[in-house]
């Protein structure tokens, strides 16, 4: 799929770090897109992307008239080494810019950076309390369900599924 026009697709550098923590932050308060129940801090948000290898796991963002509107990542599954090949993906968008492509072109990114790497299986999850958006965009772009992860979190006082998708 193409990246609608009115949209930027980079990858992330130091300097995204606080937009980065905003959105991601805005989630661990109240949503249950992320299982995190406490925020974080820019200066970890620069730790993360600067820990990385980023030639295998990046971090893009979305952008539109210069603000930052989203992020996704690729991330280690496991630190086993026969778990190489896999990776996880995150997406995150402002919740200003949802429905408007950024999600679905930072997905795109994300897949087709693992097409040209050693990367073999990319894995979702998507928590119960989340849902279907989630699940339609992964589903979009070839994302099948694989399990169901049952009364894997709690949050917010109520347990929740995981949705596993690859």
């Amino acid at each position: 799929m193409s990246v609608p026009e009115r949209i930027l697709i980079r990858v992330a550098t130091p300097s995204d770090a606080a937009a980065i923590a905003d959105i991601y932050n805005h989630e661990v308060r109240t949503s249950t897109s992320t299982f995190d129940t406490e925020e974080r801090s820019v200066e970890a948000q620069l730790r993360w992307l600067r820990d990385r290898d980023l030639h295998v796991h990046p971090v893009y963002i979305s952008e539109s008239q210069k603000r930052v509107t989203a992020w996704a990542s690729l991330s280690r599954w496991s630190e086993r080494s026969a778990y190489d090949r896999l990776a996880e993906v995150s997406v995150y968008v402002h919740r200003e810019h949802r429905g408007q492509g950024h999600g679905g072109a930072l997905l795109d990114t994300l897949v087709r950076h693992a097409r040209g790497s050693s990367l073999g299986v990319l894995l979702a999850r998507i928590s119960s309390g989340h849902g279907n958006a989630s699940e339609q965009l992964h589903a979009s772009r070839g994302f099948s369900r694989i399990g169901v992860m049952r009364n894997a979190g709690e949050k917010f006082g109520k347990l929740l599924d995981v949705l596993l998708m690859d």
